[in-house]
């Protein structure tokens, strides 16, 4: 893995974002992406964070919109700031939540899929999401920041909650 050549200490996101992550009786509900940024791999749902909107509105409006559920009482977990070659870099605010209302519904822009957390398609995810997810599905909050080339990570760097990240959390 190459250094990073980003100063992460100025770095801004130029997309704000948003994932969510309903985990219950052992299953996490993942999506197939039919389009836009991601499409083809399996994901959380979510997406852009509109103007004059909040994260927790975002993440819960993309739930809607994607799945027809309504996430009830999502806890943000963490961030992973993207630096990318050939899209707008991304700062994205990851949440879950153990409860919805509605019924996970295949849309124009998402198939759900329920998936065992011990067999989660790590081969049809983005490659970052192995250096984070398994330790978010176990409670532990994060900041994750990555540098990708295309799809291909070329740079990652992982802190826990704790190992001394906190504060920049919650907002």
């Amino acid at each position: 893995m190459e250094d990073c050549s980003v100063d992460w200490s100025v770095w801004q996101g130029e997309m704000p974002a948003t994932l969510m992550f309903i985990v219950r009786d052992g299953e996490v509900l993942l999506i197939e992406k039919l389009r836009g940024i991601g499409m083809g791999k399996i994901n959380g749902p979510g997406g852009k964070i509109d103007p004059g909107e909040t994260p927790l509105e975002c993440v819960i409006r993309e739930c809607q919109e994607e799945l027809h559920i309504t996430p009830i009482k999502p806890v943000k977990m963490g961030e992973l700031w993207f630096a990318m070659s050939d899209i707008p870099d991304i700062h994205c605010h990851v949440f879950t939540a153990t409860e919805f209302e509605g019924t996970p519904t295949a849309t124009e822009e998402a198939v759900p899929i329920w998936t065992k957390i011990e067999d989660i398609p790590w081969d049809k995810m983005w490659e970052d999401d192995a250096h984070w997810l398994p330790q978010m599905l176990e409670g532990q909050k994060f900041l994750g920041r990555f540098l990708f080339e295309g799809e291909r990570m070329q740079w990652r760097d992982v802190q826990l909650e704790d190992a001394g990240v906190s504060g920049w959390l919650i907002s």
